[in-house]
């Protein structure tokens, strides 16, 4: 028997449409291949949409998300704050999750970075509660914080640990252990960042196999460029995880390969980590592997929200395919290949083809002796 998800769809702007047009490629294979039926449903958002109808998210296109099983976006331009921003609020899409980890097919100084970054979502100063005085030479920004969502956050991140840890290979268990980073600045801001990391405090007695320890945000900035291997799961606020989101994707090789989901308690919103790049626009030379790890992310959700096993099998078959493909040389420009963004997705989808023949009931693969991934 087959699943069946309604999946909602934002193209998004500049680079959006082409990086949309490859995660439904790739998409519409695996659900041939893994049995599972995918419905995409428009949700026209963004710049453009903005232009055209005066509204950047319109009435149906929200009512159009919050019906389906799952959203994909592809980036926006300069709507963010009218599209995602107010998606997670009005959705409650209270985590963002950002994993980082090095990959066999880009060079970088640093090996065996594995690391996610668990942000709070819906509070501090994005909340955009921001006023002028004094006639507009002095703005303030409200920056804020709640024990309910701290500690809520605080819950996914050493949940996350203790599945990751569970997810890992046998060779590679127990090594370290799972382990929780609680990223503030409370030294300085002793009342919101001291609740943040008072609730962090709380939540981590509930999990005592789990090591935590907390960092000042500024060091542990500083940490990611020294030693980012020894991190396995951030949990900080809004502002602080967008920041240290984009340079511990700049650790492992750029945001081209930087995945991201927002998640509630029952729906999500997946997107790429970077913008809409309008200067590469239709040149054909986008990287798609940023939005192809978004999907693997949703259907990893999909699995667990729906105890899906082949949503789980597929998502396994799509993360062997990127790694088998790149690791051939088939990528874009921005990281050292030559390939347009259309053979690369086409030799995915061609590789998923090949390797899902190989799998076994649980979504293990069988491949050749000589083949060996470094995920």
């Amino acid at each position: 028997m087959s699943s069946t998800y309604r999946i909602s769809h934002i193209q998004g702007d500049g680079i959006g449409p082409e990086l949309f047009a490859s995660a439904r490629s790739v998409l519409d294979v695996l659900g041939e291949c893994f049995k599972i039926s995918f419905e995409f449903i428009p949700a026209p958002a963004g710049d453009a949409v903005l232009k055209a109808s005066g509204e950047a998210l319109p009435k149906s296109s929200f009512s159009t998300i919050r019906e389906s099983d799952v959203c994909l976006k592809a980036p926006v331009g300069e709507t963010a704050l009218q599209t995602i921003i107010y998606l997670r609020q009005q959705l409650n899409l209270y985590a963002n999750i950002r994993p980082a980890k090095n990959y066999p097919f880009i060079d970088s100084r640093f090996k065996g970075v594995d690391l996610v970054i668990v942000r709070e979502n819906t509070e501090d100063l994005y909340v955009s509660r921001e006023f002028d005085e004094e006639e507009g030479k002095k703005a303030v920004g409200l920056k804020i914080v709640t024990e309910e969502a701290s500690r809520r956050i605080a819950r996914v991140a050493f949940e996350t640990a203790l599945s990751r840890e569970a997810s890992r290979p046998e060779k590679e268990k127990g090594k370290r252990g799972p382990g929780v980073v609680c990223v503030q600045k409370a030294n300085v801001l002793p009342k919101s960042d001291g609740l943040f990391l008072k609730s962090c405090d709380i939540i981590s007695r509930n999990f005592p196999s789990v090591r935590y320890s907390s960092m000042y945000v500024d060091t542990a900035a500083m940490n990611l460029v020294r030693n980012p291997e020894a991190f396995d799961v951030i949990v900080t606020s809004n502002m602080y995880g967008d920041i240290l989101s984009d340079e511990a994707s700049q650790v492992v090789g750029g945001l081209g390969l930087a995945p991201s989901g927002n998640l509630g308690d029952d729906f999500a919103v997946f997107e790429p980590v970077h913008g809409c790049a309008p200067d590469i626009a239709g040149k054909g030379i986008a990287n798609p592997l940023s939005m192809l790890f978004t999907v693997k992310m949703l259907l990893d959700w999909l699995a667990s929200k729906r105890n899906d096993p082949a949503s789980s099998a597929a998502s396994k078959c799509l993360e062997t395919s990127i790694s088998l493909v790149t690791g051939a040389g088939i990528k874009t420009p921005d990281i050292g290949g030559s390939s347009r963004t259309v053979e690369v997705t086409d030799a995915i989808c061609n590789e998923i083809r090949k390797q899902s023949s190989h799998m076994d009931n649980g979504g293990n693969l069988k491949l050749k002796e000589d083949v060996v991934l470094s995920w």
